[in-house]
């Protein structure tokens, strides 16, 4: 069969041409444990490359084909992995070695700046994005973004932080795309409103609730209040100026009073104050161009359309310093701006002249369309060189977070790519001393890295150090190993853990410096400082598989499959699979990686996914679309999220359709895979023909990015088009997402949910309803009718009913009903991490601990288990044990209960500092939450009487 297969992929001629670079890798799902066997056959030798990146398929197939040193009869066509290739990425963002500490200070300066007048609130919260960049939470980065864009004052950085806010759920591609400055629809996030980043509301009015987009008329300034009258419009003229052979009459108090240079032309000590007669031939303005000054002075009114006169009228505003007309004329270019035919043409107009507002809407148009905006040679040149940097600057449009922006889009297309680096180097000419230098110096190392010009990369590393960012002394050890210097990359990482508290990363690197027992041991304690970290269970899996243990190898890639999934992690099982010859659980990986990420390349970038489903398809059994159904219902309630999408990607590939890309990108969702999710929320968009469906997709996509009234309304605009199944779900979610106020409410989206059963869909989604339902019921005590909706959800297959069922029968004195309840989760569930950590509800304590152990073990991500065994700890009066316990997981998830719950351990051993220190990274993840404010504000107290005491 080994060779069969091998045949199968030569007589594909897959291995030619399938050749490309990544573009873009979205994070992927879990997986679970799969028994395994030995590999039969002599060793091979490690050829195969197992970046965390995948290799995209972009290039059309090439006509050379693989040499015979690659096409040897063996067990794989290209080997097995090894270890030498599989070096951990550089993170490129900051990493704060004590970053506890450091959202505490973030938070201390955010409340300082809140009642500094002069402080600047919008950089604060850039900062905070970048600081919480390593937590990798897209909602706390999303939030950090919104409240910048709130904060900012000024238009240039108000346009940079909406494209960007807008550039988050991807609307670019959106079939058809939205034009760039289209007019806001009433569901558009009002941050994100082109016309309110130009013109936004004066000083000193209050909050307006409207974009300009969709305000009443009454809240519209009328021309009369914005047309300033200097003079009578049919005043007599005393001044002509000629212009070749035509004159222009104008009047002359009206024409001094444009500016304080033409006030002294035509008033002061020059030969002009005495003539009625004025040769403007050589100035550079034609005669209706003159006569439209004419007008303006005299009225206050730009009364041309012509874009050339406005033109005009700029220079000569520029010319003799006409500061209002400027700003008219600035305005009035701003207005015809509206795509980006427009903006290419009018923006010269507007460097050359340093009109703020004018580069600012060309600009916008820009960044609305990226990334395909970097793409235009035009656009790039201005964006990416060192001269199209100061011509910005000089108009006002040049700063830190535009190329912070355009850089982190750039890196996502091709990290590797010449634009990447040009847009790094402009983002450190813009960058201030302290973190900004230390992003741009660190990303520029990681490019260079990736880049393999390993020099370069070393100097900016230092620099970045230098400055003052400690993670990036990491990225010049690795680049000095890389150049050859492996025992002084050793010592390096040994001096960064002897001056800090240890990290996992630390180990993770010091380990790529040593062999042996010793390179073992640091990525053991890698592991155990922080079990997110999936090199050290790549290592370990590979040398496993080097010594004839494919079980144990995949054992050990299923610990972390678990609970964090990576497209190369999804790779290397799938690779174990291949050699024990599992082409059913190969075809599986393979089939969900390639919904992540459908332009992956296996082998060392050699086979294009598709092409190895192809070649896999005779060693698999087939399934029509039937038996593919059945297949989804039983992975769906085995809570088999990775069988599951596999099963989705089969049934896309035999027929299309929007339903299927809505639920791929509910599994996705579920496996806290957000990126891909909304790609296949978009695609199912793009895919569907009827406007009812596209409006519920689109509400998707603004609820799982934080505008829940925005998918609210689009939810009313489907339920008034067709009352569907998933409007009237959409729009039950969304308003049952906050408790409740009183019964009335809740009843309210009861009975929405329940019109949603009663309309066409299948089991499965019923059942997640009517588990809602049970949810709201027991929400307001009324445990009858949730027993019932959760009998009803498990009688469709809807396994996590059971944890619904069992709480009702926890609240309802049925104790070992719920435990029993549980156990049959327990049994069902492939992924059953939660269940474990639920069922420890409902049992004694050794019990209880046995299960949040088992929790653990399974997903160290969880932080429940931490805070409860804390706490027991608390009660045995351990505190320095519960302290670690809670210190444990911080270290590498830090996370507002936990943290809050380690400040409630900290003030009652009256460590009132360390507890005011926890409070306030808390808060900078969550300001307003209620119990750690109050915790803070006691905490505090101690401060302020210790000196009378």
């Amino acid at each position: 069969m080994q060779n069969n297969f091998l045949t199968t992929i030569r007589s594909l001629k897959i291995i030619d041409g399938c050749k490309g670079s990544q573009v873009y890798a979205f994070p992927s799902t879990s997986g679970a444990g799969t028994s395994g066997g030995d590999r039969v056959g002599p060793p091979l030798r490690p050829t195969f490359s197992l970046r965390s990146k995948s290799v995209h398929y972009t290039q059309p197939p090439s006509r050379h084909h693989p040499s015979p040193s690659i096409l040897t009869d063996s067990l794989l066509p290209f080997g097995l992995p090894s270890v030498d290739m599989i070096d951990p990425p550089i993170d490129p963002y900051l990493r704060p070695v004590d970053p506890v500490s450091t959202m505490a200070d973030m938070y201390r300066r955010l409340t300082a700046a809140e009642c500094d007048l002069e402080a600047d609130l919008c950089d604060l919260h850039l900062e905070q994005h970048s600081v919480l960049r390593s937590m990798n939470d897209l909602k706390l980065l999303r939030r950090a973004l919104r409240a910048s864009r709130v904060h900012a004052s000024d238009v240039h950085r108000r346009v940079v932080l909406s494209a960007w806010l807008r550039y988050e759920r991807r609307e670019d591609e959106f079939v058809p795309a939205p034009p760039p400055l289209a007019p806001c629809r009433k569901t558009s996030p009002s941050l994100e409103c082109p016309k309110a980043t130009l013109y936004p509301d004066p000083p000193g009015m209050p909050l307006n609730p409207y974009c300009p987009c969709h305000r009443p008329a009454s809240l519209i300034p009328s021309d009369s209040t914005r047309v300033r009258h200097r003079g009578e419009a049919d005043a007599d003229g005393d001044l002509w100026f000629i212009i070749g052979e035509e004159e222009v009459l104008c009047v002359r108090s009206c024409i001094a009073a444009l500016s304080i240079p033409l006030n002294a032309l035509l008033y002061g000590g020059f030969a002009e104050s005495q003539r009625d007669r004025i040769d403007f031939t050589h100035n550079g303005i034609s005669v209706p161009a003159m006569k439209a000054v004419d007008v303006y002075s005299r009225t206050g009114h730009i009364d041309s359309s012509s874009p050339e006169i406005i033109v005009e009228l700029l220079s000569f505003s520029n010319k003799y310093c006409c500061e209002e007309l400027k700003a008219d004329c600035d305005a009035r270019l701003t207005a015809m701006v509206h795509g980006t035919d427009d903006a290419l043409q009018l923006i010269e107009y507007g460097l050359e002249e340093t009109s703020h507002l004018l580069v600012a809407a060309c600009l916008q148009c820009f960044l609305r369309e990226l990334p395909h905006s970097l793409h235009d040679p035009d656009v790039a040149r201005l964006l990416c060189s060192p001269e199209g940097r100061e011509r910005l600057e000089a108009a006002g449009n040049a700063s830190f977070v535009l190329y912070y922006f355009l850089s982190q889009v750039a890196m996502e297309e091709d990290m590797k790519s010449n634009t990447t680096i040009m847009l790094l180097e402009r983002l450190g000419e813009c960058a201030a001393p302290g973190w900004q230098k230390q992003q741009a110096l660190h990303q520029l190392g990681c490019v260079m890295l990736e880049r393999g010009e390993y020099k370069d990369a070393q100097r900016w590393f230092e620099e970045a150090a230098k400055e003052g960012h400690i993670y990036s002394w990491v990225g010049v050890a690795r680049a000095k190993y890389k150049r050859g210097h492996k025992y002084a990359a050793y010592k390096l990482l040994n001096t960064i853990l002897d001056q800090f508290e240890p990290a996992g990363w630390m180990y993770q690197e010091r380990s790529l410096y040593c062999v042996g027992k010793e390179k073992l041991n640091d990525l053991a304690t890698a592991t155990s400082l922080d079990p997110t970290l999936s090199y050290p269970y790549k290592y370990r899996a590979i040398t496993l598989m080097e010594e004839d243990k494919i079980g144990a190898a995949i054992t050990e890639v299923n610990k972390i499959l678990g609970f964090k999934v990576s497209t190369d992690l999804l790779e290397l099982r799938a690779w174990f699979f291949l050699a024990q010859e599992d082409y059913k659980g190969a075809m599986q990986d393979v089939r969900a990686l390639m919904t992540l990420d459908p332009g992956y390349l296996f082998f060392h970038g050699k086979v294009h996914g598709d092409h190895l489903i192809e070649a896999m398809r005779g060693y698999v059994q087939q399934m029509d679309m039937a038996d593919c159904w059945l297949q989804l219902y039983d992975r769906w309630s085995a809570v088999d999220d990775i069988g599951s999408l596999a099963v989705v990607h089969q049934m896309l590939a035999k027929e299309p359709n929007s339903g299927l890309r809505f639920r791929q990108s509910l599994l996705l969702l579920r496996l806290n895979c957000q990126k891909a999710a909304m790609c296949s929320l978009r695609q199912a968009r793009n895919s569907s023909s009827a406007l009812h469906e596209r409006l519920v997709y689109e509400g998707w996509i603004l609820y799982d990015t934080g505008h829940k009234e925005e998918a609210l309304e689009k939810a009313e605009e489907s339920i008034n088009l067709s009352r569907t199944f998933e409007a009237l779900f959409l729009k039950a979610y969304a308003l049952g997402d906050t408790p409740f106020d009183d019964p009335k409410s809740a009843h309210y989206v009861i009975n929405i949910l329940e019109a949603a059963v009663n309309c066409v869909s299948d089991n499965l989604r019923k059942g997640q309803a009517f588990n809602n339902m049970g949810s709201i019921y027991v929400d307001i005590e009324n445990f009858a009718l949730a027993e019932s909706c959760y009998e009803k959800a498990l009688g469709l297959k809807h396994t996590r009913a059971h944890q619904g069922l069992a709480r009702v029968f926890y609240v309802t004195n049925r104790k070992k009903a719920a435990y029993d309840e549980m156990t049959k989760l327990i049994e069902k569930a492939k992924n059953n991490a939660s269940a474990y950590e639920k069922r420890s509800e409902y049992c004694e304590r050794e019990n209880a601990m046995s299960d949040l152990n088992t929790a653990t073990t399974l997903d160290p991500l969880r932080t429940y288990p931490y805070r409860y065994r804390a706490a027991v700890m608390m009660d045995d009066r351990r505190e320095d044990d519960a302290i670690a316990e809670l210190t444990r997981v911080i270290n590498f998830k830090p996370d507002l209960q936990l943290l809050h719950l380690r400040a409630a351990f900290y003030e009652s051993m009256h460590k009132t500092e360390l507890a005011v220190r926890d409070c306030e990274a808390a808060l900078c993840f969550e300001p307003s939450h209620g119990d750690t404010l109050d915790l803070y504000h006691r905490a505090r107290e101690p401060k302020v009487d210790e000196p009378h005491s």
